[in-house]
């Protein structure tokens, strides 16, 4: 199995191409290795290798908490390799670990592709793999109650969370939701 590559970011292509001692490997990259890889004269890439009976696919990750939410995700009955790089370059690891302990279906039903039903798998089947630490990081009801109240008015989810975050957390939903407004104006 090829875990990792460092090498010289040569082309974005179908994917990403890094030169690995004058071979390069075509790399399915996540957008945050992307970014990492965008003008860079050498990139680290966390890798996994996805085998098929006809078929050998290389995907790289900016770091090593990518690449293992990424295996988890494989795991969900209905979520392949391609749906699973979607979803981890949809938002940081963090925020998706988050999502699964508070059991936000809605979060992955934002990512293009993924369906209310194989979004709720994805919490369901990942729940039990979420660290305390992950849960204990998640935020109250009031912050769905206030995502909910901006995605009502136009926001995606994703803005609405965006929006969120650059307000204090502590704040009843109200607040956070009038202040969210007022920064985005």
């Amino acid at each position: 199995m090829i875990a990792r590559l460092r090498g010289h970011p040569i082309a974005v292509q179908e994917g990403l191409v890094v030169d690995v001692g004058g071979v390069g490997y075509l790399v399915a990259a996540s957008s945050a290795a992307l970014r990492s890889a965008d003008g860079a004269r050498e990139v680290v890439l966390e890798t996994y290798l996805h085998v098929r009976e006809d078929a050998l696919h290389l995907y790289g990750f900016a770091d090593a908490a990518e690449r293992e939410l990424f295996t988890q995700l494989l795991t969900v009955n209905g979520v392949g390799p391609k749906v699973a790089l979607a979803i981890i370059s949809g938002s940081s690891t963090s925020e998706l670990r988050r999502a699964i302990a508070l059991e936000d279906a809605a979060r992955f039903q934002a990512i293009p592709g993924i369906g209310q039903k194989t979004a709720e798998r994805i919490v369901l089947e990942l729940k039990g793999k979420a660290s305390d630490a992950d849960a204990s990081e998640a935020r109250s009801g009031e912050a769905f109650t206030a995502r909910d109240a901006l995605v009502e008015l136009g926001y995606s989810v994703i803005e609405a969370e965006q929006a969120l975050a650059q307000v204090d957390a502590d704040l009843p939903a109200e607040e956070r939701v009038r202040l969210a407004l007022r920064a985005a104006a």
